[in-house]
C-alpha cells in the first residue's frame, strides 16, 4: 500500500522532521526488528557542527585550546569548499541524541535520521563493546559535571594551570584506557556524587603508599622487587589511572581532572574497535529504510535519486593508485559485508555453504545481522564473515613489504589458503591490541629518586617515533614530578633496544 509523500522538494520544517522520524521508526521497528533508545534530534548550524567536530563529537564537552585549533582547521577547509561536513553527529546516550544540520535538504534529513537515529542507535544499544564500556544513561550528566568542574578549576587555579594539566592528560589519552572488561559496569551517574568521597579515599591511599617509603637501606630491601610492584599495582597499562592514584605531587583537583579525561577516553574505546561494523550497520539500515520509503511512495523518485547519490559517494572505495585513496573506507567495507551476509542468508552458493554453514540459506538476514551487530567487533567480524566472493570483488591480496628483502611478496592469492590468510591479515589491522603500542608502567624507585620505569614491548620491529615519544614522555614526567625512563624491549628476545630518559620541567 502506497502512502502519502512525507515532503516535496528540499524544504522542511519541524513537522516534516517529525513525520520523517515516525515513518522511519515504523519500518525500522516493525520490518527490520531494530531496537533503539528513544531519540532526541537537535538541529544545529554548520558552525555548530564544526564546533562539535572540534570537541570530538561531544558538543557538551569542556573547553580546551586544541578544540579551537581543530575548529579553525575544519572551518578553513570547509569555507574554501575543499571538504563538506558530516550530515550528522550522534551521541551514544539514552535518549540517543542526533545532531543534524539545518542546511540539509529534506532528503538528507531523512537519510541522517535513518542512519544515526536508528542504525547507530541500535548498534550502540546492543553491541557488547558498548554494553561493557559505556553508560548511555549517565554520559550527558557526566559531561555537564566535567564541563562545570573544569570551568570551576580555571576560576580557582588559573587558566594556565588547568590547560597544562589537560595538555598532558590529552597526550596520554591513548594510554588511559582499560582494555579488559571491569567487574562492575560503568556508572557515570555516581561520578559527581562520589567526587568528594573519592578525594578522601585518594588521600588515604596516597598517604598509605608513600608512608611506606623506607628511609633506610634496610627498609628499602624489604620493599624490593615483587612486594614493591604489588604495592603499586604494577605492571599497569592504564597510565592515567596510575597517575591519578599514585603521582606524588598532584593536587586533588588535578587527580579529578585526570579521571575526567580517562573516563572520556574509555567512553570512546568501543568506537575504536567497531568503526567498520558501526558504520556498516548504520549504512545498511539507512539503505534498507530509504529503499522501503521509496517503495511505499513516502519519498518520490527525485528524492530517492538524491539519496542514492549521497549513499554512493559515502560507500565509494578508491583504488590504491587513486589520488583520493586513504586506506579502506569503513563505510564501504562495512556496507558491502552487511549486503554480502544478506546475500549468503538469502541466496547462497555452494561456496557460501562451505564457508558459512551456520547462516547460509537460513532466510532471515535481519536475525543474522542483529546477532552479528551485537556480538562482534571489527577484527572478529572480518575474521568470521569476510567471504571469498567479497575478497574477489574487492580484488584483495596480501602483500608483504619486508625492508630486508629487495622485492615485495604476494603472500596470499585467491585460493582457499589465500582466503584464510587474507582474512587473518586484514582482521589483524583492526585489532586495537595489534596497532596500539604496548606500553606499561613496570616499576617505581620508592626508596631512591622515585624514577618511574615503563616498558614498550616492540613487535615486528615497530619502535616509537622519537619526536612524539619525547613529547608524550615529557607530559608524563611533568605529571609524575620525577624522572621517567621508558625502555623499548623486543617482545621476543627481551633485549633492551632503546632507552628514553625524561626529566620534569622545573617550575
Amino acid at each position: 500500500m502506497r502512502g502519502e509523500l512525507l515532503y516535496e522538494g528540499k524544504d522542511w520544517d519541524f513537522g516534516t522532521i517529525q513525520r520523517i522520524h515516525d515513518a522511519v521508526a515504523d519500518i525500522a521497528h516493525k520490518e527490520l526488528g531494530l531496537d533503539t533508545f528513544a531519540n532526541q534530534i537537535e538541529i544545529i548550524t554548520a558552525e555548530q557542527m564544526l564546533d562539535a567536530y572540534a570537541s570530538t563529537g561531544m558538543p557538551l564537552f569542556y573547553k580546551h585550546w586544541s578544540f579551537g585549533k581543530r575548529f579553525a582547521q575544519h572551518e578553513g577547509i570547509y569555507r574554501m569548499g575543499l571538504q563538506g561536513l558530516a550530515y550528522e553527529i550522534v551521541i551514544n546516550a539514552d535518549p540517543c541524541i542526533s545532531y543534524i544540520m539545518e542546511e540539509n535538504s529534506a532528503t538528507m534529513q531523512t537519510l541522517v535520521i535513518a542512519h544515526a537515529a536508528f542504525g547507530h542507535n541500535h548498534f550502540f544499544k546492543h553491541n557488547y563493546q558498548f554494553r561493557q564500556w559505556t553508560d548511555p544513561e549517565g554520559i550527558l550528566d557526566y559531561l555537564s559535571f566535567a564541563k562545570a568542574y573544569i570551568a570551576n578549576c580555571e576560576e580557582r587555579y588559573g587558566h594556565a594551570e588547568v590547560e597544562r594539566l589537560l595538555d598532558a592528560a590529552h597526550a596520554l589519552m591513548p594510554q588511559g584506557i582499560d582494555r579488559y572488561p571491569r567487574k562492575r559496569p560503568l556508572n557515570l551517574h555516581m561520578e559527581e556524587k562520589r567526587e568528594q568521597d573519592r578525594k578522601e579515599e585518594r588521600e588515604r591511599v596516597y598517604d598509605d603508599l608513600w608512608r611506606t617509603v623506607p628511609g633506610r637501606a634496610r627498609g628499602a630491601k624489604q620493599l624490593a622487587g615483587d612486594k614493591r610492584r604489588a604495592l603499586l599495582g604494577l605492571p599497569q597499562e592504564n597510565i592515567l589511572y596510575f597517575l591519578e592514584k599514585a603521582a606524588p605531587r598532584l593536587k586533588p583537583w588535578q587527580r579529578e581532572g585526570l579521571r575526567i579525561v580517562r573516563l572520556i577516553a574509555q567512553y570512546f574505546y568501543p568506537q575504536q574497535q567497531t568503526k567498520v561494523m558501526n558504520e556498516g550497520c548504520a549504512t545498511y539500515c539507512h539503505y534498507r529504510l530509504l529503499g522501503r520509503l521509496h517503495e511505499t511512495g513516502r519519498i518520490d523518485d527525485g528524492s530517492f535519486l538524491e539519496f542514492l547519490t549521497s549513499h554512493t559517494n559515502a560507500t565509494r572505495q578508491p583504488f590504491y593508485d587513486s589520488p583520493s585513496y586513504s586506506g579502506i573506507n569503513p563505510y564501504a567495507l562495512g556496507f558491502d559485508m552487511m549486503r554480502d551476509i544478506e546475500r549468503i542468508v538469502r541466496e547462497p552458493t555452494e561456496e557460501d555453504r562451505y564457508w558459512f554453514p551456520e547462516i547460509a540459506g537460513t532466510g532471515d538476514e535481519m536475525e543474522v545481522l542483529r546477532h552479528v551487530w551485537a556480538n562482534y567487533r571489527d577484527d572478529s567480524f572480518i575474521a568470521q564473515f569476510l567471504s571469498p566472493r567479497l575478497i574477489r570483488n574487492w580484488r584483495l591480496f596480501h602483500v608483504v613489504d619486508d625492508r630486508e628483502q629487495p622485492n615485495l611478496e604476494v603472500s596470499a592469492i585467491h585460493n582457499e589458503r589465500g582466503y584464510r590468510d587474507l582474512r587473518r591479515s586484514l582482521s589483524a589491522q583492526y585489532d586495537v591490541g595489534g596497532y596500539a603500542p604496548d606500553i606499561q608502567i613496570v616499576d617505581v624507585d620508592l626508596a631512591g629518586n622515585r624514577k618511574l620505569v615503563l616498558h614498550h614491548r616492540v613487535r615486528d620491529g615497530k619502535m616509537l617515533e622519537l619526536t612524539n615519544a619525547a613529547m608524550v614522555l615529557g607530559h608524563l614526567a611533568n605529571l609524575w614530578g620525577y624522572e621517567v625512563l621508558l625502555q623499548e624491549i623486543d617482545a621476543g628476545t627481551e633485549q633492551v633496544l632503546k632507552e628514553h630518559m625524561v626529566r620534569p620541567e622545573q617550575g
